[in-house]
């Protein structure tokens, strides 16, 4: 797959028709904060150079992705039966159609690629604290509708460990639920924890039943000039995260 250098294609043991990327901040023409590769239509920035930049991904992709309308919950969209593009309310989205295109938008939250081993289905979530802790990784697993040790996962992404500073109540939302959840925070100053969104997703998926959890390792806080950052710059862009079935193969 030829992309701008920067972009990230997962390593992962994905069969070689499911094709997945995540763009950086590299490769398009928004300025400031928002420099280069701006895919939020929310984020603040100049609307024209938003469509510009989501019109330099789609010469790399096979059809017009469907663009979802996220609200950090657990909903699945399925597109299957969707035209190209669209959009849809909803923090994950899956197909089982060669060519359609799934996408997250993220700038800190945790973006997953999910696929049937046999590359007959692919989801991508969309995984900030709030819906990892209702259990969108759940939701887009049970939506390949195969038995969860068949689905490959990849991490992509998001905010690590070292920065991501939360209050008492998002260590609550885990633990109450999962008491081993609670080696995914550790202790910083009075009343607060670093969380580890990584940790947590695999302790999800694992639990799940997926077996085969790769990538990780990003911080998107950190790394400044690569990625977008919600808690480093409010005024910040997006990242996406790009999944299909390849239909010539």
């Amino acid at each position: 797959m030829k992309l701008p250098g920067g972009w990230i294609v997962p390593d992962w043991p994905a069969p070689a028709k499911v094709r997945a990327f995540v763009t950086t901040r590299e490769g398009g023409v928004s300025e400031g904060e928002y420099g280069s590769l701006n895919l939020g239509t929310r984020s603040g920035d100049d609307p024209a150079r938003v469509a510009a930049n989501r019109r330099a991904v789609r010469a790399h992709l096979p059809s017009s992705p469907c663009w979802l309308a996220q609200v950090h919950g657990t909903a699945v969209a399925d597109l299957d039966a969707a035209g190209e593009g669209g959009t849809a309310v909803a923090d994950a989205a899956a197909t089982s159609v060669a060519g359609r295109v799934a996408v997250v938008l993220t700038a800190d939250c945790l973006p997953v690629f999910l696929c049937v081993e046999d590359g007959s289905r692919v989801a991508v979530a969309h995984a900030g604290w709030r819906g990892l802790a209702a259990g969108v990784l759940e939701s887009a697993v049970a939506s390949l509708g195969v038995e969860a040790s068949r689905v490959l996962a990849w991490l992509g992404p998001a905010i690590g460990p070292s920065a991501f500073e939360v209050g008492p109540e998002v260590r609550e939302a885990f633990v109450s639920g999962h008491e081993e959840s609670a080696g995914a925070f550790a202790p910083r100053a009075e009343h607060k924890f670093t969380a580890d969104l990584y940790a947590l997703a695999r302790l999800r998926l694992e639990r799940a039943g997926v077996a085969s959890v790769s990538g990780g390792g990003f911080c998107t806080y950190t790394e400044r000039g690569r990625f977008f950052s919600y808690r480093r710059v409010k005024e910040s862009g997006r990242l996406g995260a790009f999944i299909w079935i390849d239909g010539g193969r």
